[in-house]
């Protein structure tokens, strides 16, 4: 029999491959068929799919299943908002909304939210592409945004995060990626960290901002081919 860690990696494996036995149509299998195919009780299979969900991987709907990949928005019109929404745009909100989820989540994390943090970090600096980096980086600020408990902080983080999710915005990021400035992003990241840890809503609220100004500086540098980034 697996243990959890074990059946989250076969998991996670299976995801990112997008083939297996516990996929059907872009959704993994019900809850109960996941725990008669690993054998194991429905509380561990509900560990797993949380961390995965954490991570960006998956999200689940009440009465409609488990969904592979991050959860969309719930707002009308998400593609005319994506349109019209520039770079710009996008970096004054982030720089208004996260430093203040950085100072609540350093009045408001647990060890365990912590502690996931620095498993993104660490996973992060494993990443050998863009898109491997992009998945922790994201996987970081949603974990942030959770952590801040609550709910409509959290559906403007999402909203933020399902724009920046599209593709255009996605190549842009992926074109801009280096290890160097990955390694620099990600020490941020580390900073940012210490601060929750340290309860420190301040230095927190600061380090963010440090975060996301280095972020959008990556952004305009990025060259998509004809994707405007305004100066």
């Amino acid at each position: 029999m697996l243990d959890k860690q074990s059946i989250i990696e076969e998991m996670r494996a299976i995801i990112e491959s997008g083939e297996g036995d516990i996929l059907s149509e872009g959704r993994l299998l019900p809850e109960r068929a996941l725990v008669d195919f690993y054998g194991v009780g429905r509380r561990t299979i509900r560990e797993a799919l949380k961390e995965l969900e954490d991570e960006g991987l998956l999200y689940r709907r009440q009465g409609m299943g488990t969904f592979i990949g991050a959860s969309a928005p719930k707002v009308a019109r998400m593609s005319s908002l994506t349109s019209n929404t520039s770079p710009q745009e996008i970096n004054e909100v982030r720089l208004e909304i996260e430093p203040v989820l950085a100072k609540l989540a350093a009045m408001r994390a647990t060890p365990s939210d912590i502690e996931q943090m620095k498993q993104f970090i660490v996973r992060g600096r494993k990443a050998q592409t863009g898109k491997q980096y992009e998945r922790w980086d994201s996987a970081f600020h949603a974990k942030i945004a959770q952590t801040v408990r609550n709910e409509l902080f959290r559906s403007v983080f999402e909203l933020i995060n399902g724009v920046r999710a599209e593709q255009k915005w996605l190549s842009a990021r992926e074109q801009s990626w280096s290890q160097a400035l990955t390694a620099e992003l990600l020490d941020q990241h580390e900073r940012i960290v210490a601060a929750i840890e340290e309860r420190n809503p301040q230095a927190a609220e600061e380090r963010m901002r440090e975060h996301i100004h280095t972020a959008n500086f990556r952004l305009s540098r990025a060259d998509n081919g004809g994707f405007s980034v305004p100066n």
